[in-house]
């Protein structure tokens, strides 16, 4: 009989007796599911060439250009216990040995990983291994993720054809332009409607992405670490793990995928629970003072965070030796003398004094050419040959594989996290990996676990310093770098435009808790756009809350209107870092932006109505939202202040449906709101009163 596994209204059914996959969707009966053994072929979770599988195969290597097409047909065995399956079989002709892992989470999150271990006595070399999943022929819409910094996550689709959808990173890290999330489904699906099928892959090296459609062999989905020519190449009794596939399956529409990932998430012991600890609203001096660290300017900087309501002050770059620009001093982590003679001791007293946390920007895995480090150890940095690559972002990356490397960044951070009263680090990432090579040899694996291991170690030895995921913005944050760090810097975009659909890509994937999102200046110095304050905190409201802004310059209206929108993010922030995210169609193409958190007992919600661009000639349609109790009644008030500067603050016209709405009307017949100016937004707090 098959084996059945089903939650949160997902089912996964495998072949007892070799590990085919039968379903992977919707919830079956177990009366259905045990009809699929003799009804459905099934697919391997390893497609082969030895199986008459003519697609990419999911295992490429040989030994010498022998044993390159395996058959995992002897002692194949497959194992339930509780929630996870485990497949194993050998192959004594190409001396390997197989297993997959398969789990399903309470949240109906899918996950899969393969290993493969070398039985033989020679090297085998490993040149891919991509666990996949079935999708069914009706799945002929993909949707994934481009972008570049400062615009992350923008959404991209295409028809699935006949062949092979393929995206590939070769950057050492995920990278701006990572698909994130690639998505198949019914065509047209969109946040409400229709089945949709989606692959994460958690992990911050290079990464495959694919999906196929074969006339004869069917339908796949799949994604893997990529492996750079010759980088595994597995000794006798060597085991290589694939990171793991993450998969999400919704018939609701990507509103469906959403709490897959959310929710498999927030159950994780380490994950921050805004319940016992509120996600402290942020101030990082960067786009305030940037590299300008006279204590002139961050003393006064300070108090007026405390005043506004900040609660964890964070000192970005240039604090270290030699950190007058960004050409020189990257590496030599040691408190500068000519910029703090008596250390950062009396910043931080004057943050805890002022009863604030205090945070430090550093970038561990990077070295500027132009530093004590490098000139003393230019052998530190990563490279294929007896050169250096070319420099990036005025930059080289230190080779964290060689142990000296990786002995002078443990002990230079365990010791500021010992000598000073730091509660945070934004640790960043500034450039892709070019030419990443260890003592000759292909190297982005070797290098992505030994900066796992790095953070697992200051956090054992600091367990109450929080890490924050910082890549230039965006580009490391992914499932895998999560399990070391507590959030990740969104972008490094603070327009408030722009942002909308930066979060809007990145909430697919990750909650608000973990995705940091800022108040910049009223100009970005990113886009050179001007927004006024109520639409930048509106913005930043959805997500880890936070200022990137010189409030020293700020009017006295403007630091009142700050801190009525910093107390509305904590009167707030347990709604948002715990409720379930819809996001929604706009009712006008795309010139607005619906969202909405819904408590779990569904008795409150945040709405969000943002309009975008220009209007349309015609009244605005009706915004309808999703998600709250359709027989619970709901008051809608306003949230935040008026703004203090440009024009009032439109609200919904007065109507008893303000007062007294159901979530069957919210959903179904939606809210006539009023006209908005572009790049404006309203928020609404919804409250069940019966």
């Amino acid at each position: 009989m098959p084996i059945h596994l089903t939650a949160a209204g997902v089912s996964l059914v495998v072949d007892e007796t070799d590990g085919r996959v039968l379903h992977w969707g919707r919830a079956l009966s177990e009366t259905t599911a045990r009809t699929l053994g003799d009804t459905v072929t099934g697919t391997s979770l390893l497609p082969l060439n030895a199986q008459v599988h003519q697609g990419r195969p999911g295992l490429i290597g040989h030994r010498a250009g022998t044993a390159w097409s395996p058959s995992f047909t002897h002692a194949r065995t497959v194992h339930v216990e509780g929630a996870r399956i485990t497949v194993r079989a050998e192959d004594p002709d190409s001396r390997l040995e197989w297993r997959a892992e398969l789990e399903l989470t309470p949240s109906g999150l899918l996950r899969l990983r393969h290993g493969l271990r070398n039985t033989g006595t020679d090297a085998y070399q490993l040149d891919e291994l991509t666990p996949v999943l079935p999708i069914p022929s009706r799945a002929v819409e993909a949707m994934d993720f481009t972008g570049r910094w400062a615009k992350e996550r923008q959404p991209q689709r295409h028809p699935l054809s006949h062949g092979t959808y393929l995206r590939e990173s070769r950057r050492g890290r995920p990278g701006h332009d990572s698909p994130a999330l690639l998505s198949v489904g019914t065509p047209g699906f969109g946040w409400d409607d229709g089945e949709v099928w989606s692959v994460h892959l958690a992990w911050s090296g290079n990464q495959r992405y694919y999906a196929e459609r074969m006339p004869s062999t069917g339908c796949v989905i799949g994604t893997g670490e990529l492996l750079l020519p010759g980088e595994c190449a597995l000794a006798p009794g060597e085991e290589y793990v694939t990171p793991w596939l993450c998969a999400a399956y919704s018939g609701s529409g990507l509103n469906g995928i959403t709490p897959r990932f959310h929710d498999w998430l927030r159950a994780r012991a380490h994950h921050p629970d805004p319940e016992v600890r509120p996600r402290p609203v942020v101030l990082n001096n960067w786009e305030a003072t940037y590299f300008d660290h006279d204590p002139g300017r961050l003393m006064p900087l300070v108090e007026r965070a405390a005043e506004a309501g900040v609660e964890r002050f964070v000192l970005d770059d240039g604090w270290f030796l030699g950190r007058r620009d960004d050409t020189a001093g990257l590496g030599d982590w040691y408190v500068d003398p000519d910029v703090w003679p008596d250390g950062l001791g009396p910043l931080i007293e004057h943050v805890r004094a002022h009863g604030m946390e205090f945070g430090l920007w550093c970038e561990p895995e990077m070295a500027n050419p132009d530093s004590r480090l490098l000139r003393e150890h230019p052998d530190w940095a990563l490279h294929a040959a007896d050169r250096l690559p070319p420099d990036w972002r005025n930059q080289q990356v230190l080779d964290l594989c060689r142990p000296e490397v990786y002995a002078y960044l443990l002990e230079r951070f365990d010791t500021l996290l010992s000598t000073y009263d730091i509660a945070y680090l934004k640790w960043d990432h500034n450039r892709d990996l070019v030419e990443p090579g260890h003592e000759g040899r292909a190297a982005v694996r070797e290098q992505t676990t030994a900066a796992y291991r790095l953070l697992a170690e200051l956090r054992g030895r600091h367990p109450g310093v929080e890490i924050e995921s910082c890549a230039s913005g965006g580009g490391r944050m992914d499932l895998g770098i999560l399990e070391h760090t507590d959030r990740v810097w969104t972008s490094d975009c603070n327009d408030a435009l722009e942002r909308q659909e930066i979060q809007r890509g990145t909430n697919l994937l990750l909650p608000l808790e973990l995705t940091g999102a800022h108040v910049g200046p009223t100009t970005c110095h990113s886009t050179g756009r001007t927004h006024t304050l109520a639409f930048r905190a509106a913005t930043a409201l959805f997500g880890h809350f936070g200022i990137e802004w010189d409030i020293t310059s700020a009017t006295d209206a403007e630091r009142a209107e700050l801190a009525e929108w910093v107390a509305a993010y904590k009167r707030h922030r347990t709604l948002l870092h715990t409720g379930r995210l819809f996001r929604h169609e706009s009712p006008d193409d795309d010139a607005a932006s619906l969202t909405a958190v819904v408590a779990p007992d569904g008795g409150e919600a945040l709405l969000s109505y943002v309009q975008l661009t220009a209007t349309r000639a015609e009244i605005p349609s009706r915004a309808r939202f999703t998600g709250l109790a359709p027989e619970g009644v709901y008051r809608l008030t306003p949230v935040g202040p008026p703004p203090s500067g440009n024009g009032v603050r439109p609200t919904p016209r007065p109507s008893p449906e303000q007062a007294g709405i159901t979530g069957e009307f919210l959903a179904h017949i939606g809210l006539e709101l009023p006209r908005l100016h572009p790049e404006s937004a309203l928020v609404l707090h919804a409250v069940r009163t019966r």
